[in-house]
Parts: structure tokens; C-alpha cells; sequence
């Protein structure tokens, strides 16, 4: 006899795009159910800072994705309340030579032609707007719509909101598939639970998810640090970063790289970052890396100099070979969708990749296009040879 389903759909991880994709198939009235091996926000979510940017993203499919994403984040701000910790606060990105603020506005033009609210900002105005600000920057840019959640929070309340069953501590071993190549649910260690949809929101571990379900999705992890201060008095005001920031996050470069981001927190502490390398999942402490953000943020901001660091973490971001995450359905396997590869912007992102899989799932046109996201792109001939470097040592 054949079992009856769990489900409507079971979404595989519950950070914070698991936690979303949950969220709106579950207003689309769809019955959900949330596996993850460990807790809630156990994995990059809980490794991350909780950005909301628009600022950092060039023209096309993602920035598209991030203003969705940022227009649903504020409206469960305002449905949430203070349970997420929403702060719209802003960011500035500063440019330190004339160059540079050259490059930076001709991408805040492109930007702004693309439906992103920017402000030209000069040597004056970046001290009115951060005081604490080190002098001798050329100008900069203000991105009012940049906002910043408090990631663990923030996915349990939208998991709490959602109503989906919640599986902890749950391994899924297997995606089944029925005698015709559809998704029918997964195997867990502590059973199956049967779906005939099956979301794979795993995060940096969406290679893996993928393949329990036979297909390839070339998912790599990109590790970051993050500096956390002593709680101090609110003395940085918007998160503000240095105009190379957006080319590192942009680089194919398996190396290190860091580029200044400092942020105020609603709790006090001012979390320092960013850094990048490609050294697969490897979670050893590293002081260099350490060092360069501190001098980084110093650079930015004298006062930190004197101020004391807490603490530092770090997480493995989910990296695809173009930059774009995987986001629907797979047309290799009917019944199979992903919601994965958002790199260091899954938080900002997660609103508009669930509400976007919500749609499809229920047959309604997706808000945005979601053929540059598709799971497969990598299986075309076009990307194997990058995806043979990408995935090299």
C-alpha cells in the first residue's frame, strides 16, 4: 500500500531561505514541513551579520531579487514588530580617491536607473552623516533602502510565523524519487517524510542536498570572518564600507581578500568585517585575517583603535561559479526546487527567493524572472570549463 503524504512540501534546511521558503508556501496554503540536521540557524545564518543591501549590487537579476527582498522585509518589519530586530538604517559606501568616488557613482547611476534610491554624498556631508568618520575620504554614497536584521531571531520568528512543522535534528540521507524520476519526499535518519515537492534550502550545503537527489549543482564554501567590539555607545551610525568592498564580493579569486565593513548594532557591539577565501571547510582560526580587518576598521573609523574586540566568528558562505544563487524548479528532477547559492547576501535575499518559489509552486508568474537562477545553468557547455576552476584546489 501506498503511504500518503506527509506534505505538501518539505523545504530541506532552516536558515534564514528555508525559513522564508516556508514562510510563504505556507501563506500560498500549502502544508510544509522544515527539515534541518541541527537547529534553527545553525549554519551560515547564525554566522552572519544580518545585511539588507541594495548598495552592493550591480544591475540585473540579483539587485532585482535584493529590491523584492528589501520591500517584503519591511513589511514583515511592520507585521513583526521589534521581533526581528529590523533597523533601516542605511549605508554608506565611502570612497577614499577621486577614482574611485568616480567609479562608485557611475555605479550608483546604474543603480539608481534600476529602481535603487541613492544620494550622492561629499567631504562635508560624510562627517554630518558619521562623525566618527576618518578624515580625507574623496565622498561617497548613501543607500537609504540598506537595512539590517538579527539573523537567528529574525529565522526562528519567520519560522514561528510560517506554522510549518518544525524537524530538528534530522538528517535527510535521501531525496526518493518514484519509478518515474518525480520527488515523492526524503529519507531522514529518523524516517521518511513523504511530498511530493522537495526545496532544497541547505545553504553552503546545497552541492550535497543536491546530489541525494542525482543532480549537480556546483555549490562551493566561501569562508568569512567577523570582528565583534565591546558594547559601546551608538558612534556608527549606518553601516559603512569602502568602495572596493563591492568588487571583492564580486571577484572569482579563490585568495583572501578583505575589504573594510563596519556596522553599529542595536545591542551595542560594532561588528567589524569583511573577508573572503575559497579554503573548502576549513573552521581554524586565522590571525592574519583578523589583523586585516582590525586594520581595515581602524582605517574607517580612529576611535576603534581603542576600543576592545569581544570576539570573532566566522561562517562558510554559499558560492556559485556566476554569483547568482539557484532559486525554482529543477527540470532534471519534476518536484524538485532550489533556494540556495546567495553567497554572503542570503539574509538580504531570503524574502524574495521564498515568496518567488511560494509563487511557482502555486502556478502564479513569478515577480521576477527567475530563468538567470535557474538550477541547471551549469550543466551548458558554456559554464563547464569555469566550473572546472571554480571547483579546483
Amino acid at each position: 500500500m501506498t503511504k500518503r503524504p506527509s506534505g505538501d512540501v518539505v523545504v530541506v534546511g532552516a536558515g534564514m531561505v528555508g525559513a522564508a521558503c516556508a514562510l510563504y508556501a505556507a501563506r500560498a496554503g500549502l502544508d510544509v514541513i522544515l527539515v534541518d540536521r541541527g537547529p534553527v540557524a545553525g549554519g551560515t545564518t547564525g554566522a552572519g551579520e544580518g545585511n539588507l543591501l541594495v548598495s552592493d549590487k550591480e544591475p540585473g537579476p540579483e539587485l532585482q531579487l535584493a529590491l523584492l527582498s528589501a520591500r517584503l522585509w519591511s513589511e514583515l518589519a511592520q507585521e513583526l514588530g521589534g521581533a526581528v530586530e529590523y533597523e533601516p538604517k542605511g549605508g554608506l559606501v565611502v570612497a577614499s580617491t577621486p577614482g574611485s568616488l568616480t567609479a562608485l557613482t557611475e555605479l550608483a547611476s546604474r543603480q539608481r536607473a534600476a529602481g535603487v534610491t541613492t544620494a550622492q554624498v561629499d567631504t562635508d556631508q560624510l562627517r554630518e552623516l558619521e562623525p566618527c568618520l576618518a578624515p580625507g575620504f574623496a565622498g561617497g554614497v548613501l543607500y537609504p533602502q540598506d537595512a539590517q536584521v538579527m539573523p537567528t531571531l529574525a529565522a526562528a520568528r519567520l519560522v514561528r510565523a510560517s506554522g510549518a512543522r518544525l524537524e530538528t535534528g534530522r538528517t535527510v540521507t535521501r531525496v526518493l524519487r518514484d519509478t518515474d524520476g518525480a520527488v515523492r519526499g526524503v529519507r531522514t535518519d529518523r524516517g521518511d517524510i513523504l511530498a511530493p515537492v522537495v526545496v532544497n534550502a541547505a545553504g553552503t550545503w546545497g552541492a550535497e542536498v543536491a546530489a541525494l537527489a542525482g543532480v549537480r549543482l556546483p555549490v562551493l564554501p566561501r569562508r568569512g570572518f567577523v570582528l565583534v567590539t565591546e558594547p559601546l555607545p551608538r558612534r556608527v551610525r549606518h553601516k559603512v564600507y569602502a568602495a572596493d568592498y563591492v568588487a571583492d564580493v564580486a571577484s572569482d579569486s579563490a585568495a583572501l581578500q578583505t575589504s573594510p565593513v563596519v556596522e553599529g548594532t542595536a545591542a551595542g557591539p560594532v561588528l567589524i568585517g569583511a573577508s573572503r577565501e575559497r579554503v573548502g571547510f576549513d573552521r581554524s582560526f586565522s590571525l592574519p585575517v583578523v589583523r586585516a580587518l582590525a586594520a581595515g576598521a581602524t582605517g574607517l573609523f580612529p576611535f576603534l583603535e581603542h576600543v576592545r574586540a569581544m570576539r570573532t566568528y566566522l561562517g562558510f558562505r554559499p558560492y556559485l561559479p556566476d554569483h547568482l544563487p539557484a532559486v525554482g524548479p529543477d527540470p532534471r528532477v519534476p518536484g524538485l526546487f532550489h533556494a540556495c547559492g546567495h553567497e554572503g547576501a542570503g539574509i538580504g535575499l531570503a524574502t524574495g527567493t521564498g515568496l518567488l518559489v511560494a509563487q511557482t509552486l502555486t502556478g502564479k508568474r513569478p515577480e521576477v524572472d527567475l530563468s538567470p537562477f535557474r538550477p541547471d545553468r551549469f550543466d551548458h557547455p558554456e559554464h563547464l570549463d569555469r566550473f572546472a576552476e571554480e571547483a579546483a584546489p
